[in-house]
Order: C-alpha cells, then sequence, then structure tokens
C-alpha cells in the first residue's frame, strides 16, 4: 500500500503528467508504468552485475555493451533534449526487442507506444521517478511496482466499477502462505490483473525452497512454466508481465485470454490456483464455454468462475479464491448447485469470512475466500470455519495501520487444523461437520453456525429503576426551575 511520503511522490509525479498535457488518466498509467518498467530494468541488471562480479562470473548481459545510454541511470543524467531523444529513439525500440522477436519482453510490449510529446515533462517525470524507492529487488518482498499502479488506478472514476482494482497485497501474501506453493506446482490465476498472486508465490518459493533454483529442471521450471495469468485488458497484460519479470521470472506464461469464453480449453492443467476473479456483471450464455454451464446453467460470472477452477485444477490440485459473500449462502439452484459441486464431489477444507472494508476504498463488498481440493469422489468431512474480523488495516476509506489483526492468528491456525477439532462454535474458528451443511441447504455463511454467548445482566428491582427515574425527572425540573428564576432576576 502507497501511504505518507511515496504517495506524495506519485500525486507529484501524476500532476507532472497532467499539467504536462497527458490528461487521460489510462494514458498516464501506461507511460508512467513503461518508466517504471525501464528503471527498473536497469535496477535489476545493476544487482545482477553486483553478483556475478561476486561470485567471478562473466556473462552476458541485458543491455548492449556498446549501448550505455540505454541504461536508466545514464539517460537519466543527460540534459531534457538529449535525453528525449534517446529515450523516445532508442530506448524505447529497445525494450520492446529485448531478447529478439521470439523473446518475452517482445511478446508483452510489442504494442506498446510512447506518447511523452516533450522533451521537458520526460525529464521532470524521470526526475520524480528517481526520487521514488527502487520498484523491485530480490531483498525487496514488497510488489512495489503492483502498489504504484494500484495506487494510481484509484485515481480512476471508474476503479471501483469496473473491477480494475488489486487485491491488497497484505491478503495476497495470506493466501499465499495458506496454500504454500511448492517447487513443483503450476500456478493460475485466470484473471491475474497486475499479477499479484503470481508474484507473491515466486516470492515465497525464494523464501522458502530457495535450493530449487540449484537444480536445472526446477530452475528452468520456475522460470518457463510455473506461472500462468489470463488477462482480457492490455494495459493489465502489460503491467502483469513487466511486474512478472522485474521480480526475476524470465519467462512468465501470462496472456490474452478470456478465461470464460470458448477460447480457454485448458482443462486439467495446473495444480494451484490463486484467484480473485471479477464479481459483478452477468455474461450471455452464448459467450461462455459449455463445459463450464455442466454444474449449473447460470449467467454469473463468479458462479462461473468457480466451474472454471474445478476444470482448470489437476485432480489433486488446491485452489485459494476469493468470493463475494453471496456464493456462500445465496439461496438461487444455481449458487446451490455450484456449493454442492465443490462439498459433495471434491474436498471443501476452509471458509474464512473477510471484514467488509478489505477492499475499501474502491469497493465494500462483503467477501470470503474459499481453499478446496478438486478430488472429483468427494471427501469433504468437517469444514473449517474463520471469522477474520481485522486485517491490521482500518475498514473505512483511508485504511490506515491499526494493532487489530488477525492475520498472524488465522494462518497459524490453519497451519495447525488438528488443533481446531475441541473449539467451541463460540469462538473465531471452528470445525462444522458435512452432514450440518447438508442439512441447511449447503448454507456455508459463518452466522449460520457460530454460536453467540451472551452474558446474563442483572437489573435492578422495578421498584428500584422507577424510583431512580422520579429522582432524575425531579432533580431535571428542579434544575429547570432554578434557571427560570434566575433568568427572571437578570431581566428586572
Amino acid at each position: 500500500m502507497i501511504t505518507g511520503d511515496m504517495k506524495n511522490k506519485v500525486d507529484k509525479i501524476w500532476e507532472t503528467f497532467w499539467t504536462g498535457g497527458i490528461t487521460n488518466p489510462l494514458t498516464v498509467i501506461e507511460q508512467f508504468t513503461y518508466l517504471l518498467y525501464i528503471k527498473g530494468l536497469d535496477d535489476k541488471e545493476k544487482k545482477r552485475e553486483k553478483d556475478n562480479q561476486l561470485l567471478g562470473i562473466e556473462e552476458e548481459g541485458l543491455f548492449p555493451k556498446g549501448k550505455p545510454q540505454l541504461r536508466w541511470s545514464n539517460f537519466s543524467n543527460m540534459g531534457s533534449e538529449e535525453m528525449y531523444q534517446v529515450v523516445s529513439q532508442e530506448v524505447f525500440p529497445f525494450i520492446k526487442n529485448i531478447g529478439g522477436e521470439e523473446s518475452a519482453y517482445t511478446k508483452y510490449l510489442k504494442d506498446a507506444v510512447f506518447i511523452i510529446p516533450t522533451a521537458s515533462l520526460l525529464s521532470r517525470v524521470v526526475e520524480g521517478i528517481n526520487a521514488l524507492p527502487d520498484t523491485t529487488t530480490s531483498d525487496d518482498k514488497k510488489d512495489t511496482l503492483g502498489d504504484l499502479y494500484e495506487y494510481l488506478l484509484s485515481k480512476l472514476s471508474t476503479s471501483g466499477t469496473n473491477g480494475q482494482f488489486r487485491t491488497p497485497r497484505h491478503i495476497i501474501d495470506m493466501m499465499v502462505r495458506l496454500m504454500k506453493p511448492s517447487p513443483e506446482d503450476i500456478i493460475v490465476d485466470p484473471a491475474a490483473g497486475s499479477a499479484g498472486f503470481l508474484v507473491s508465490a515466486s516470492e515465497y518459493l525464494r523464501e522458502n525452497h530457495n535450493d530449487m533454483f540449484l537444480t536445472e529442471d526446477l530452475r528452468e521450471h520456475f522460470n518457463k512454466n510455473m506461472f500462468h495469468g489470463f488477462e482480457i485488458d492490455n494495459t493489465m497484460l502489460r503491467i502483469g508481465a513487466m511486474n512478472m519479470m522485474l521480480h526475476d521470472v524470465d519467462h512468465p506464461n501470462i496472456s490474452y485470454r478470456d478465461s470464460l469464453s470458448e477460447q480457454n480449453k485448458d482443462s486439467e492443467t495446473y495444480t494451484m490456483v490463486l484467484a480473485n476473479p471479477p464479481f459483478k456483471g452477468s455474461l450471455d450464455y452464448d459467450s461462455v464455454s459449455d463445459d463450464l454451464l455442466r454444474i449449473t446453467k447460470t449467467r454469473k460470472t463468479e458462479i462461473l468462475f468457480l466451474s472454471l477452477f474445478l476444470r482448470l485444477l489437476k485432480k489433486g490440485g488446491r485452489a485459494a479464491v476469493i468470493v463475494p459473500d453471496g456464493i456462500l449462502f445465496d439461496g438461487s439452484n444455481a449458487h446451490k448447485a455450484v456449493r454442492k459441486e465443490i462439498i459433495d464431489n471434491n474436498k471443501l477444507e476452509a471458509v474464512i469470512k473477510m471484514p467488509s472494508g478489505v477492499f475499501k476504498p474502491y469497493a465494500g463488498v462483503s467477501t470470503a475466500i474459499l481453499i478446496f481440493t478438486k478430488t472429483e469422489s468427494g471427501g469433504t468431512d468437517n469444514v473449517w470455519f474463520y471469522d477474520m474480523k481485522a486485517d491490521g488495516l482500518s475498514l473505512d476509506d483511508k485504511r490506515a495501520p491499526i494493532n487489530e489483526n488477525d492475520i498472524p492468528d488465522l494462518v497459524k491456525r490453519f497451519e495447525n487444523l488438528d488443533c481446531e477439532i475441541e473449539r467451541e462454535r463460540t469462538e473465531q474458528s471452528f470445525f462444522v461437520p458435512i452432514n450440518e451443511i447438508r442439512e441447511n441447504e449447503y448454507d456455508l455463511s459463518i452466522n449460520k453456525y457460530k454460536e453467540v454467548k451472551y452474558e446474563e445482566i442483572e437489573y435492578d428491582d422495578p421498584e428500584v429503576i422507577i424510583d431512580s427515574l422520579l429522582k432524575m425527572e425531579n432533580d431535571i425540573n428542579n434544575s429547570i426551575n432554578y434557571l427560570k428564576e434566575h433568568i427572571s432576576k437578570r431581566s428586572i
């Protein structure tokens, strides 16, 4: 999350674009992000050169040796006119063709267009970006590029209505920690956006399975086959791809694809789904892949995405996905059918109710996280429920840091589910047996099962209460009479 001094610096850069003649918010975001990406490439290359020097390794770099002007650290110190000439005529064409026509870089940036109109504007924006922290380094475990993009999107008047807002980083990290990706996993986000889930999963693997990079097969799997993301917004597509590559995933599989359409043929391909799909909207039946209507014929995107997750997963594959509250308890046939499919024909492991302010200031929707495994043969015995009340930030539009935070407790309890069996329904987490859920028509709302313990309050005898009220009334009347008398004396 962008806060404090960094937020002010980003605001200043935004204003610089605006006063410089670029007033379309989406255009500002694209041009801003291209420059962040160019700087990130140089930051990444400098670190690689330093590591190679320490290890005594000679390795061909990303930038041609005879063209130092292509690097941010070089051209950002030029005069404005020279800088503009170099960036527009050399740097931008270079980033669109890094590694040749078949490279991942070219794949995602071939349609990018540099449209900053003047040397003065470019110089001022570059100066502003130089005042920001590095967009990403291997030591920095924060998705700064994604956080910047999230903040920029908040400036769009449509950011809360067209689905163009990111899942908060700390919620993404929590879900990844709950799922514990392994070096053998094949991970997909069918609504990838800026690739936050995939970035977080890659960081988790670097932190917890760093030895995988000592094995050539696993290293190649990490860079080429592990991470997959689908996106239908070209701007988001480029942002997500740049985000992954700046986090040292050399060939991310980020592709333009309508996940719910016939265009998406993937089936039983992935071992893990991490996603926060679009909640709003309905689709025409004709535009939806036929096999997604197998569970239930519906046009609701949130239900169709759950069907998609089950189709995408290999048998034994797991999913952690954010869903709107309606998925948990809505009484329509379609909602019941998808819940029944997950519970009876697969294995539902957990329902985590999140506070409604998690997505503020972009949206106030109430949400939950479902964690389930594809088995195609059932396996749900008891479902674990957790009532998450605080995520470390205030639940108003300000989302300011607070002391209350259930995330560490949630993760700890999920990692030790054997200890949860004895918990009472009055506690923050508890198990519910599958038969009880079936009896309640597959209702998964936590309030359906949580028990509230009311403390007994003892009141005084009614006569004592009446006497107390009469005394209070008498005191009030005496005060009023005193005030009247005081005012009367003053008027004389």
